[in-house]
């Protein structure tokens, strides 16, 4: 496999939730990261379908499949956008991976613009000083939503929180939230609609703010990690299942939505592509009930911004792995100077790195330097991911 050629000079802002633009690779990539008790087979278009989650007496839906979560960029839509929550099946391992396919058989993916759903929702960006105003249109779903971000300012009406505004938009209304971008940083968004359902289901994602001094890197990735418990999506895709939330117990992790080997694909998981000297920032959120320890190799980074807030330089130190509790945000920073090659990027609580009870899984990805994309050891590792080529 032919690594892609590096630009002298170049900053590369890659613009989805780690999967990357990095140019021709092997001539198959291209750009790109009330109660309710009651895409792509890995990136493919979202108006297909596909069987595969089967119970014996065929599939429990056949909804399309999610896609990889996209960047808006929202200067260039007037700071204005749509989202809608749309039923779906979603994939953690896709089809061509060696462990695939593993699935949920339904999330409720968030859908904004004219953009693909998925899961994680859009990662929307703007720059700080700036309004954003968001339009929830519940055209598409038969439950009550809402739209809750962490951090920035915003209308008691509008902070999506119903238990205490009393507020939702229900199915056939629509809301605009008026958001103003005062704290800059990496946040998360989810609806807080019966949230102990409503966010294990697939309704998150994260929103950054760039600083008004804001330079880029050379490398920008996002992250979203998530445990899981597949019993409620069983349950409400009509299967046989009992699930109660307050047993709730993970059976699958995932980060950006997929897991091991699907995470190592460039195109459908979140792989860290670098060149050597690269300075890379990795902006890592926790939108899941557990807590993870995410762990480097081969690299100690700098953890620059937390919860949407600059850390002082006095405080920064290089570490080599961070504890990332619910809801929680971090920024870190390295320089790609070790010797290229592909290095593990992981949870180091073990047993989060396993799909299905297989080892390697769930939340393990790779930093991977364009140097090593000719390797054997990388075609092997692209084999178990399911890219042809």
């Amino acid at each position: 496999m032919t690594p892609p050629t590096p630009t002298p000079g170049r900053r590369t802002v890659l613009s989805t939730a780690g999967a990357a633009t990095f140019g021709a690779f092997a001539g198959c990539l291209s750009t790109i990261t009330g109660d309710d008790a009651e895409g792509a087979t890995g990136g493919s278009s979202a108006d297909e379908t596909t069987d595969v989650a089967d119970t014996g007496d065929g599939p429990l839906t056949d909804y399309a499949y999610t896609d990889p979560p996209q960047i808006v960029d929202l200067a260039e839509q007037n700071y204005e956008s749509t989202l809608r929550t749309v039923p779906a099946r979603h994939q953690f391992v896709t089809d061509d991976a060696s462990a695939g396919p593993v699935e949920l058989p339904e999330v409720w993916a968030w859908q904004a613009d004219d953009l693909a759903p998925s899961v994680p929702g859009p990662i929307y960006r703007m720059r700080e000083g700036e309004t954003f105003e968001l339009t929830y249109d519940n055209s598409d779903h038969d439950r009550p939503h809402t739209v809750h971000v962490h951090a920035l300012t915003k209308s008691w009406e509008d902070d999506g929180a119903p238990v205490t505004n009393r507020d939702q938009v229900g199915p056939g209304e629509s809301h605009t939230y008026t958001l103003e971008a005062d704290v800059p940083g990496t946040h998360v968004y989810h609806c807080h609609y019966q949230t102990h359902n409503h966010l294990d289901m697939g309704m998150y994602g994260i929103l950054r703010v760039d600083p008004a001094d804001y330079q880029p890197p050379d490398r920008e990735y996002f992250f979203t990690l998530r445990d899981w418990d597949t019993r409620l999506h069983t349950l409400e895709a009509g299967g046989d299942a009992d699930y109660d939330p307050v047993e709730r117990s993970s059976d699958a992790y995932t980060i950006n939505g997929r897991s091991a080997p699907t995470t190592f694909h460039p195109e459908l998981g979140t792989p860290l592509i670098v060149s050597q000297g690269d300075t890379v920032q990795l902006n890592i959120a926790n939108n899941g009930y557990e807590s993870h320890p995410f762990h480097t190799h081969g690299h100690r980074f700098t953890v620059v911004e937390k919860d949407g807030a600059p850390v002082p330089e006095a405080a920064q130190h290089e570490e080599d792995v961070v504890n990332i509790g619910p809801a929680e945000r971090y920024t870190l920073e390295f320089v790609a100077d070790a010797d290229p090659g592909i290095y593990p990027a992981h949870c180091h609580k073990v047993h989060h790195v396993t799909t299905e009870g297989r080892y390697p899984g769930g939340m393990a990805t790779a930093i991977v330097y364009e140097d090593a994309m000719d390797t054997d050891e990388f075609a092997e590792i692209m084999d178990d991911a399911g890219l042809e080529g």
